[in-house]
């Protein structure tokens, strides 16, 4: 009877739906943890695009469902897509704290790009190619890699004129080689997400913080900025990741896998990059009216920068080379492809 039952209802069904029914049963739904705002123009611009390719390349074989709520804090996300807990996971390589993102660093650095676009392809053709970027994913399927705009310096105390106006500031910084260039310049540094900085710059816990231009705007700090520093190339850089988790991405087709392959990598960090340098720009023109200095970073702070960037970049390459790589021809390559000069 309860047989009979099924035969008529399937019966009953046009064809659209039955074959919509089909491929839903089939359709593979992947959860992705993610901790930005939902209104993040990487949220917005980057992730759900993204996803919505997958599904159109894959023939909606493939969906990927964004959590409205991330499934731990930021620094977690990495290992939340290498244990399983989340499908796919986003983030940013200096929240890790130990070396297994060695090369990934190459990323970080002063002077590396004057836009997010040409600096996110660059870094996917330079540390996802020559430097071996899967190699350091362990545990998951590499699916983009990218930078956002050049870093910058924000604070509410002083103008910076020369290095030693740097000295005494608190500033929050995502870790990194920017944490250790700014414990150089006798900043005392603050690690924590970027949703907690406008409380504690409002608080006056801190003085200031690293970021992109974008991030003025989109955390709300305009009130709690005087002065923005600009560097050739950004003062810095952070290098970013979205990963699947290995076991999901080997139980896919090798269909659907050639199919993400397509709207990933190179196509992902063009995206990304494109979000990230509409953001900026976005930003500049939000605090256009605002009490807010913008000035280029003065000669002497320049070359005390690239004094102490060096010295970096030379430990970097020294510790890379160690692994079989040549770390410094790939960053010389990086600034070619990006047209940064130093």
């Amino acid at each position: 009877m309860k047989s009979l039952k099924r035969l008529s209802i399937f019966a009953g069904l046009t064809a659209t739906a039955l074959t919509t029914m089909i491929a839903s049963a089939t359709a593979d739904e992947l959860v992705l943890s993610s901790w930005l705002p939902p209104k993040h123009p990487i949220v917005t611009g980057v992730m759900q695009p993204w996803a919505e390719q997958v599904a159109e390349a894959t023939e909606g074989r493939v969906t990927v469902r964004i959590l409205p709520k991330p499934l731990g804090p930021p620094p977690a996300h990495y290992d939340l897509a290498a244990d399983g807990v989340a499908d796919i996971t986003y983030g940013l390589h200096s929240f890790t704290k130990d070396d297994r993102f060695l090369r990934s660093r190459i990323g970080q650095f002063s002077f590396i790009a004057d836009n997010a676009t040409d600096g996110s392809k660059a870094y996917w053709d330079v540390y996802g190619g020559k430097l071996d970027a899967q190699g350091e994913h362990q545990g998951t399927k590499l699916l983009g890699l990218w930078i956002h705009g050049p870093g910058m310096f924000h604070n509410n105390q002083r103008k910076i004129e020369n290095p030693e106006d740097f000295s005494g500031l608190k500033i929050r910084t995502p870790g990194g080689y920017i944490a250790d260039l700014s414990q150089d310049l006798g900043i005392t540094t603050q690690f924590m997400g970027p949703g907690e900085v406008y409380e504690k710059l409002s608080r006056g816990v801190i003085d200031g913080v690293t970021f992109p231009m974008e991030a003025l705007q989109a955390f709300k700090l305009t009130d709690y900025i005087k002065s923005s520093m600009e560097v050739p190339g950004g003062i810095y850089n952070t290098s970013w990741f979205m990963v699947m988790n290995e076991d999901i991405w080997d139980g896919l087709s090798a269909e659907d896998q050639a199919a993400i392959e397509k709207v990933s990598g190179a196509a992902l960090a063009e995206l990304a990059g494109s979000v990230w340098d509409a953001s900026d720009a976005r930003g500049a023109e939000y605090i256009s009216d605002k009490e807010i200095e913008v000035y280029d970073a003065p000669a002497p702070v320049l070359e005390k920068i690239k004094e102490l960037a060096a010295k970096h970049e030379g430990t970097w390459a020294d510790a890379v080379k160690e692994t079989g790589f040549d770390g410094a021809a790939a960053l010389a390559d990086m600034r070619a492809q990006t047209g940064v000069k130093h």
